[in-house]
């Protein structure tokens, strides 16, 4: 497998991540350094980490992941976008309503994080069956994932000054989406 194509690859598998990122930047538009940090390295990690393990694991639980991988993006996702739509409908004040003065909690981050890279163990699976060599593979994926998720944070938080105190909402519905669709499509 040539270095374009795991470069095509780890794009494809980033862009679920992308998505949560640019609606995190959008969300909480006040990120600490830290979290500004920890958010592409998080996604970076699993994006790498899960095609590692689905290539040691080999067919073992191939089957297991593509059955279930769908329902279990779809409630993290569809929990952690019901909660936000939740918080920003139920806010009156529109002061409140800003959620810039929410923090990307670890745990969140990290939900987040396996919710997006499901689909890696599978590709890692495949990686096994081609016999490609995974750790510069996984290298490349997790490193396009950071740069990726880094730039999706910028452009959330310019859509997040944007749309001000209705970005809690506009990005808990995103992340249901990207819930209902790793569904529907597994």
């Amino acid at each position: 497998m040539t270095l374009t194509e795991i470069i095509l690859i780890g794009i494809g598998l980033a862009m679920d991540a992308v998505a949560v990122s640019m609606t995190n930047g959008m969300v909480y538009r006040n990120l600490k350094a830290r979290e500004y940090i920890a958010m592409p390295l998080f996604f970076g990690a699993f994006q790498g980490f899960m095609p590692l393990i689905g290539n040691f694991a080999g067919s073992l639980f191939d089957e297991f992941i593509s059955k279930y991988a769908g329902i279990v993006i779809l409630l993290i996702l569809g929990i952690i976008g019901g909660n936000m739509i939740k918080e920003g409908v139920e806010h009156t004040n529109p002061s409140e309503r800003v959620c810039g003065c929410k923090e990307l909690g670890s745990g969140i981050l990290l939900c987040q994080a396996v919710a997006t890279s499901l689909d890696a163990f599978a590709v890692g699976v495949g990686f096994s069956a081609m016999q490609v060599n995974i750790l510069p593979a996984v290298a490349v994926i997790a490193v396009v994932t950071v740069i990726m998720t880094t730039a999706a944070i910028e452009i959330g938080r310019k859509f997040g000054d944007i749309l001000g105190s209705q970005a809690e909402i506009l990005g808990g519905i995103i992340l249901v989406i990207i819930g209902v669709k790793a569904i529907i499509t597994k």
